[in-house]
């Protein structure tokens, strides 16, 4: 009896998976195309749009936009002292710029205003103030001694005052703790650090 005859072995058929993935990459491809050209049509359409804008719209907004950018005021970094007493105060103030000491005054400050002393980044982390009250009398003063003068003064170096034609004032110490701006309150009574005499 002879053996059942096997099948032969033919190569199979491709399976039809693979040719599904084949057409549903082409169609990925085809939708990515597309979405580019949508993109680009819709940036077509609105620079076309602003080409149809009259010249004196796209100007004003131009300069709107400008308007932001040069008008725009940079922030604040001042040595700035309110006077939040009942009385107009003068401001003397010392500080040491690089290696030097300085003095500089008067300010005159009214009544619950507020006056600017340093314009700018400030230099220095301490800085030194000495307030006279013109309306009653006296003064806040402290323990750091430095040269100031009647009239206004700018005077450089804090030794032999009274030699030089100065008077000595006593001076309160603010420290501004390396900030780039400060604003001092000089209330009533006399503000921390500060002797009312």
């Amino acid at each position: 009896m002879k053996p059942a005859a096997r099948p032969r072995n033919e190569p199979a058929a491709p399976p039809a998976a693979p040719e599904q993935r084949r057409l549903t990459a082409g169609k990925r491809r085809r939708h990515k195309a597309a979405s580019y050209v949508n993109r680009f049509a819709t940036l077509s359409m609105r620079s076309s749009l602003l080409r149809h804008w009259p010249r004196p719209a796209l100007l004003a907004l131009a300069l709107a936009f400008a308007s932001l950018f040069l008008f725009a005021e940079p922030a604040s970094a001042d040595l700035r002292l309110c006077n939040k007493t009942p009385s107009r105060v003068g401001i003397a103030i010392g500080y040491k710029d690089k290696k030097v000491w300085t003095t500089e005054g008067w300010w005159n400050v009214p009544v619950n205003s507020c006056e600017t002393l340093v314009s700018g980044t400030l230099v220095s982390r301490y800085y030194y103030v000495y307030a006279v009250d013109y309306d009653h009398g006296g003064e806040w003063s402290g323990k750091y001694v430095m040269c100031t003068k009647d009239k206004m003064f700018t005077i450089e170096g804090t030794e032999d005052c009274v030699p030089r034609g100065f008077n000595r004032s006593g001076f309160f110490e603010v420290d501004t703790g390396e900030q780039t701006s400060w604003t001092i309150q000089l209330n009533e009574p006399a503000q921390q650090g500060a002797n009312r005499k």
